[in-house]
């Protein structure tokens, strides 16, 4: 079941985006793609890419 709530991104976008980068080299821009409305789409793509939880990968953006 998909948590609904909108995703809280602390800082710019860029930021966040950098920083899973350099824990996850096998990230690309595509994989990063972040577009309003759609936190659901891109948790799913990094929960793929990452084999981590939802929960972990909101807790990895949001601080």
């Amino acid at each position: 079941m998909k948590d609904s709530s909108k995703l809280k991104l602390k800082g710019t976008w860029n930021e966040a985006k950098g920083k899973l980068k350099q824990q996850y080299a096998n990230l690309t821009d595509d994989d990063l793609k972040y577009e309003e409305g759609l936190e659901d789409e891109l948790l799913d793509r990094l929960q793929k890419k990452t084999g981590k939880t939802i929960d972990e990968i909101r807790k990895a953006l949001e601080s």
